[in-house]
């Protein structure tokens, strides 16, 4: 690992030599200033206004433009006379805990790597105390030509420093709240709640960079002599939350669809609410349809014992002339009136034979009165 700064870290009576390394690496995809119409690339030259040339590094120094545009030269020699004890030392002013530090004050991370043998045992030593002690060292110490502020801590078995910025150079919220005053309902954060719990956790090892993946794709299709694959399209947003309840619902629904959680569930509990409404409206049709006809429910068993039982009293209501009992008195007229025929056909049956017996008796008086004649 590249040390881009070699100096140590002062605490109280102990010098531990160190070297200061970049702890993050940029993997930002870069681009060249081109002229489109030949595709030349196009260079930043340091021209002296007043010779209108190009002048090389080594003739440029640093100036400071006083208020009326006047430039007074500073030469590194003023400079290095300034009295700035931190140039080659990271001076630990105090420790405290780790919480008092606001993350808008934190910048660079750097390791810091021991510079020497000898420092070893001062660096462990510093290390173990700053991990029992779960707080954090403020350091001040000078890089790149200016003072800054830094925070140390401990990172697995590395000691790590952050810049920090100078609490005088973090600018006042106040200016970025809104101007409005604005009322947050108790149901609107359980919903946001709820979204925050169903997004619930993520490894932060598995982010990474997307659309410099997709820049990398693309230089590569264009090297190769192809045409890149086609990138899905973000969702586009209307820009306007009109309702912020309906938002916050879409949302959750969304984040559980993502996840693969409470598939099928939305559509079987609506088709339950549905089939639901359709059973109520039903028997609210029903129930109304009985009260115009005036008949009652059917039992659910309707061709068991207990629909015979309740049929005998109907019949005999039928003779009561009541309007429910009218197919009942029909059977029962049928009835009567079968009984009635067979007693008339008994009857005839009766008469028939009556009539044979004067029949013969007849006959007997016409022979013997023939006989009478004849003798």
């Amino acid at each position: 690992m590249q040390s881009i700064w070699n100096g140590a870290i002062s605490f109280g009576l102990v010098s531990i030599p160190v070297k200061l390394a970049n702890a993050t690496v940029s993997h930002a995809v870069s681009f060249r200033q081109i002229h489109t119409e030949d595709g030349g690339r196009i260079r930043y030259r340091k021209v002296c206004e007043l010779e209108e040339k190009e002048v090389p590094s080594s003739e440029i120094g640093k100036g400071f433009e006083d208020a009326d545009g006047s430039i007074i030269p500073i030469t590194e020699e003023d400079l290095a006379g300034l009295p700035l004890p931190t140039t080659r030392t990271i001076d630990i002013v105090a420790f405290v805990e780790s919480e008092r530090i606001d993350p808008l004050q934190m910048g660079n991370a750097y390791y810091l790597m021991v510079n020497g043998a000898p420092a070893a045992k001062p660096y462990a030593l510093l290390r173990e105390a700053l991990r029992r002690s779960e707080r954090v060292a403020i350091a001040k110490f000078a890089l790149r030509g200016r003072e800054r502020l830094g925070m140390l801590r401990v990172v697995d078995d590395v000691i790590a420093m952050h810049t920090l910025h100078w609490p005088d150079e973090i600018r006042s919220p106040e200016e970025a709240a809104p101007e409005t005053d604005v009322t947050v309902r108790d149901a609107e954060l359980d919903l946001a709640d709820a979204l925050m719990d169903t997004l619930g956790d993520v490894d932060l090892d598995s982010l990474h960079d997307d659309y410099r993946e997709a820049v990398e794709e693309m230089v590569t299709a264009k090297v190769e002599g192809r045409e890149p694959a086609p990138e899905k399209e973000p969702a586009q947003g209307e820009g306007t939350v009109i309702d912020l309840m309906s938002a916050l619902e879409s949302s959750v629904r969304e984040a559980k669809r993502s996840r693969g959680e409470g598939e099928g569930e939305g559509a079987g509990e609506e088709s339950g609410e549905k089939g639901g409404e359709k059973s109520k409206d039903a028997e609210v049709t029903s129930l109304s349809s009985r009260r115009r006809t005036g008949t009652r429910a059917k039992p659910s068993g309707g061709s068991g014992s207990g629909a015979k039982k309740k049929s005998a009293p109907a019949k005999k209501k039928a003779a009561g002339g009541s309007g429910s009992g009218k197919s009942a008195a029909s059977s029962s007229r049928g009835k009567s009136g079968s009984g009635r025929s067979s007693t008339a056909k008994k009857t005839a049956s009766s008469g028939s034979g009556t009539k044979k017996t004067a029949s013969s008796s007849t006959t007997k008086k016409k022979t013997a009165s023939s006989r009478r004649r004849s003798a």
